[in-house]
């Protein structure tokens, strides 16, 4: 039976792995999937390879710590919403999703995914479950909850969400994507998210009393 870390173990640990993180992406966006090797991130993170290949075994699987570090929620958990104001949930959490799609790199790492993941057979089977990143699951427990209160008929979560997001996406990243210079205010970037909204509390909202 592996004996349990002490508290000072547990946290090198986790700052080895903040460190690799920060390295990764770094170096990853710097210089692309293909071209960056684990030997390069550990000594680029300041730990040892050994240390490295602990904690991950593969690139597939350092790249895609990488990108749900990259989807991480800054400064603590997000709260979820609770149910009963449906357009106001969604707005708070399409909100969250915006400001996740806006941040610094993040439309270079969605590059090197779309580029790397072609040519790489470990990045074609690695399984990249963003449906782990806090917004994401967030949104799908607010509208299971949501529909479990009555207070939205919800059958299907999954495909909700993937129009909730599309909605949002459309305007607020993918024109980024293409288009380095496109930016929205966050009046027009809170537009967005609440015509989205309201086309969603349209279709899936349910009326008090009814």
């Amino acid at each position: 039976m592996p004996r349990e870390l002490s508290t000072y173990h547990r946290g090198v640990a986790a700052a080895n792995r903040a460190a690799i993180l920060d390295a990764a992406m770094a170096l990853f966006l710097a210089s692309g999937y293909d071209r960056t090797s684990l030997a390069s991130v550990a000594e680029s993170a300041g730990v040892s390879k050994a240390t490295l290949f602990k904690q991950f075994p593969t690139k597939a699987e350092l790249f895609e710590a990488t990108v749900l570090a990259a989807g991480g929620t800054p400064g603590g958990e997000l709260v979820d919403p609770p149910p009963g104001d449906f357009h106001g949930g969604l707005v708070t959490l399409g909100l969250a999703y915006a400001e996740l799609l806006t941040r610094p790199g993040m439309e270079d790492l969605i590059r090197v995914v779309i580029a790397e993941a072609p040519r790489f057979p470990e990045l074609r089977e690695q399984t990249f479950d963003f449906g782990t990143l806090p917004v994401l699951a967030a949104l799908g427990r607010y509208l299971r909850a949501e529909h479990a209160a009555g207070t939205a008929d919800v059958d299907d979560p999954d495909a909700a969400s993937a129009q909730f997001l599309g909605m949002i996406s459309t305007v607020v990243f993918w024109p980024r994507l293409v288009h380095g210079n496109w930016s929205l205010s966050d009046e027009e970037t809170l537009r967005v998210v609440d015509d989205a909204a309201r086309t969603m509390a349209a279709r899936y909202g349910v009326a008090v009393g009814s």
